[in-house]
């Protein structure tokens, strides 16, 4: 028989041992709990290592969060959380480092917006956490065929965020392939969070002179800000400035 390594993530310590304990009782699943993103990123790295890693995380939209806090809520298309302990960082965290482990979030509300989110992190589903046991384990099951899942009252809300999602993207995809090659890569340092005078010395250019690249990167762009161009950038899938790795040109030779 083919067993399947759950990890259920889980800040609320009755909830997490209540549903591994029913998740256990399958003959198929063997589950495990960790109540924190870092908790859940250290039992990855461990399995891996011994060689037993884990097939599907169940990961607490709300992980993290203050009894009774409101999820903040992001701007549609904006890409991926910022990487966090919350439930929604945890997957995209995980979607980097354990590309084969799938991610399901468990959320106590139908939120559209924070479902599509979620998707766009590498979720591959959105299960209310009063979902029945067997509802839960059908998505376990069909996440692993390449499924993805969803509550069918969210589909329609979801499908509207990932539209407006990829027409934001779209047109900042646009607006970045208006830039010359240098501009881009001054928007890349930028991306990556340098100032002024850290582009300069990295691209070998005099302050004023990546003063008037920003100003013109700004301009092409069509906002007024530092930060609403990385946010516009983000969107079009610029990448930042490898600050380890990239190679600058400078008077036509390798520097």
């Amino acid at each position: 028989m083919v067993r399947i390594r759950v990890l259920v993530v889980d800040d609320h310590r009755i909830f997490a041992e209540s549903l591994a304990a029913a998740l256990a009782a399958e003959p198929d699943v063997d589950v495990s709990a960790a109540g924190s993103g870092p908790a859940a990123l250290r039992c990855l790295e461990r399995a891996a290592a011994e060689g037993r890693r884990f097939d599907v995380l169940l990961v607490d939209a709300d992980l993290g969060a203050a009894p009774g806090a409101v999820p903040a809520q992001r701007e549609s298309g904006s890409g991926p959380p910022p990487t966090g302990s919350d439930g929604i960082a945890l997957v995209a965290g995980v979607r980097v480092s354990h590309p084969g482990v799938r991610t399901v979030v468990l959320a106590e509300r139908d939120d559209p917006r924070r479902a599509a989110l979620a998707l766009q992190a590498g979720a591959s589903g959105w299960v209310a956490k009063d979902c029945s046991l067997s509802r839960l384990l059908a998505v376990i099951r069909g996440v692993l065929r390449e499924e993805t899942h969803l509550p069918p009252a969210l589909l329609t809300g979801v499908l509207r965020e990932l539209t407006a999602a990829r027409k934001h993207r779209t047109d900042s995809e646009r607006l970045v392939e208006s830039l010359t090659p240098r501009e881009h890569e001054v928007l890349r340092c930028m991306v990556a969070g340098l100032g002024r005078k850290d582009v300069a010395a990295r691209l070998f250019l005099s302050p004023h002179t990546v003063r008037t690249h920003m100003q013109n990167v700004l301009g092409k762009l069509g906002v007024h800000s530092t930060l609403a161009a990385v946010a516009l950038a983000r969107r079009a899938g610029v990448r930042p400035a490898d600050l380890a790795g990239d190679v600058v040109e400078r008077s036509g030779q390798l520097a």
